[in-house]
């Protein structure tokens, strides 16, 4: 496998060893990565692989065997008031979408100050979060009239609506179609320009992968390679983190630079 080396700057993830085990299965076995400030790093690996798991166990969602983790130079357990500097969309968010909030309302549960739309300084932030994401005219939509593009926009608006160092998001555009996926990819390229997060986000889709991520961690089970996804994503790589049946698709849509 080929490898890059990674920088020596401070990591916002430091992963050493991790193990995780569920019930009898070793989901994720004694990996070990670091990711770096302004990063947009994927997570790809086969259905099964530990990707969703493995992020789980990162944020102390669920417990792990072995290992050692620091995000933002801190351990779990010692993060604190840190915690707000995180935001997380997992893969499957289930909720009523005929519980009666609008999409304001919604956005406004990120804001660390109490209440729904308490405070002008809360609705300015709401205002601020929605306009980044294309959707300030939505405001007073109800969430259950939304498409699957829209809300997951208003996910990532809940993520921003307080200042954020790390965005971590497990199969963020499963449910979005090709058009959509390449508009949210170049919408969470140009917030990351503008409010300098690092991104981890676990993903299938090599093509977006390729062309929007700057690093890439390859697991199953345990780790298999890292790097630039010019090195990550080559043929050999592939067939060996996929298998010889392997097929790679393309999206038709253009990146614009």
């Amino acid at each position: 496998m080929k490898v890059v080396p990674i920088n020596k700057n401070l990591p916002v993830i430091d992963v050493q060893n991790l193990t995780v085990v569920r019930g009898k299965y070793q989901a994720v076995e004694s990996v070990s990565f670091q990711i770096f400030p302004g990063s947009n790093t994927a997570i790809i690996g086969p259905n099964g692989a530990g990707k969703s798991t493995l992020i789980q166990a990162i944020l102390g969602l669920i417990s792990y065997e072995s290992g050692y983790v620091e995000i933002l130079g801190r351990q779990i357990k010692d993060l604190g008031k840190h915690w707000q500097k995180i935001a997380y969309i997992p893969q499957k968010l289930p909720f009523d979408r005929s519980f009666p909030l609008t999409v304001a309302e919604l956005v406004s549960l990120g804001s660390p100050q109490p209440g729904l739309m308490k405070s002008r300084q809360k609705l300015m932030s709401v205002e601020k979060a929605l306009l980044q994401v294309n959707l300030q005219n939505q405001a007073k939509q109800p969430i259950g009239s939304l498409s699957g593009g829209e809300l997951k926009r208003v996910l990532l608006a809940y993520c921003l609506v307080q200042p954020r160092q790390l965005l971590i998001l497990d199969e963020v555009m499963a449910g979005i179609d090709p058009t959509g996926e390449v508009e949210f990819a170049e919408l969470l390229e140009n917030l990351q320009k503008e409010n300098g997060f690092s991104i981890v986000q676990v993903s299938h889709d090599l093509d977006m992968v390729s062309r929007y991520c700057d690093q890439v961690i390859c697991i199953n089970r345990r780790l298999l390679c890292q790097g630039k996804p010019s090195v990550t994503l080559d043929e050999d790589n592939l067939i060996e983190i996929y298998g010889e049946s392997f097929t790679r698709y393309f999206h038709l849509c253009k990146h614009n630079d």
